[in-house]
């Protein structure tokens, strides 16, 4: 058993100040107001959750090697659902340990979004030394619409040259698969790897996590989900700059998971990009968790973009709340992280003072009870 005293905890729905974390092997037994209790194993300013990057491509473009090395797209053909991130993933990516070290210790890394289905996602945590350690579950099938499948006519395969030709595309897939769902194919014939994925997709058994930007793409996408009862995410949405369709994601019961909020907006899909463009998404109450897309945004850098959050009236608390507990919940980690509480996952940071702070900085880090390096 081994015990904590910090000033201040967040527990990831709330602050404790002068409050203590016990944790026994890989689980929490108690966060709780310490007293007058001088017991502790330890002591710092501040404890918080482990912080969790719900959207990123670390492992796959890596810190120090040419571009044409990355490995986030896939260019043989545009539609590649039974693809799997993790197979690209290599856990020497120096970014890892600067995770890390920056409190963000788990990961969910997603196909790039040149393809209009790129394949699953991974989610990982940031310290295992190889692959088949660091996996600890799986959250959907990344997928794009809008620009990104467009500007890739160059690479191989069948590729979209508009909008409504990626959609296209997805849809006949889709269609496809569905017709053939509907005739009860014998059980001699054989289903091709991308169409299993295709089959738990329109079955609701896996969610589509997409790509888009801009409002209208997004409505795009809800005439899909509509035409084929897709369970989705929307992914980024940087270009949103009214609050009406994340009153309708809202209404859906669809989560949004956005950012990066420091990114260059470099292309005219993004032309409405502004941190001010937050004011939307919390005026409209949708459910939403907030990315990295490391290596657009440096993944050490996640708890830096709260400040524009904090900026529009969120509380400390609240802002800690979205890169721990809401982005556990959409990437379907909450019953291990998240939050600090009993039973749940001993995966925490100690922080020197503030987090927000920017001379504060994490002084351990534990992961699943163990110490982890941050140097």
């Amino acid at each position: 058993m081994t015990s904590i005293k910090a000033r201040y905890i967040y527990t990831g729905t709330d602050v404790i100040s002068d409050a203590l974390l016990t944790f026994d092997g890989d689980r929490i037994k108690s966060v709780e107001a310490s007293g007058a209790r001088t017991d502790a194993d330890f002591a710092c300013e501040v404890i918080t959750p482990a912080f969790i990057d719900p959207h990123c491509h670390i492992g796959m473009v890596r810190a120090g090697e040419p571009s044409n090395e990355e490995e986030a797209n896939e260019q043989m053909e545009s539609i590649i659902a039974h693809a799997d991130a993790l197979d690209s993933v290599q856990m020497d990516d120096t970014a890892f340990q600067d995770s890390v070290a920056g409190g963000v210790l788990y990961s969910c890394v997603v196909p790039g979004s040149g393809n209009i289905v790129g394949g699953r996602a991974a989610v990982l945590r940031n310290y295992a030394t190889h692959t088949n350690a660091a996996l600890i579950g799986r959250a959907g099938i990344k997928a794009a619409i809008g620009y990104n499948p467009t500007s890739t006519r160059d690479w191989k395969g069948t590729r979209p040259f508009t909008r409504m030709g990626t959609l296209s595309l997805l849809r006949g897939k889709l269609h496809d698969a569905r017709e053939r769902m509907k005739k009860e194919a014998k059980p001699e014939e054989p289903v091709s790897a991308e169409e299993e994925v295709l089959r738990s997709l329109l079955r609701g058994r896996e969610t589509l996590r997409v790509h888009v930007h801009k409002t209208d793409d997004i409505a795009a996408l809800l005439r899909l989900v509509d035409e084929f009862r897709l369970t989705v995410t929307v992914e980024h949405s940087c270009d949103v700059h009214d609050a009406g369709i994340y009153r309708e994601l809202k209404d859906r019961s669809i989560p949004v998971v956005y950012g990066p909020v420091d990114a260059f907006a470099y292309k005219v899909e993004l032309k409405h990009e502004h941190w001010r463009n937050i004011a939307f998404l919390l005026e409209s109450g949708v459910q939403f968790g907030l990315m990295t897309d490391h290596p657009v945004v440096l993944q050490h850098m996640l708890l830096l973009q709260l400040r524009w959050f904090i900026r529009l009236g969120l509380s400390k608390t609240e802002a800690i709340g979205i890169v721990t507990r809401r982005n556990a919940e959409i990437i379907g980690l909450a019953d291990n992280l998240g939050t600090l509480e009993p039973r749940k996952w001993a995966s925490f940071v100690c922080w020197n003072g503030d987090p927000f702070d920017l001379s504060s900085y994490p002084v351990a880090a534990y992961g699943e009870g163990v110490s982890l390096d941050i140097d």
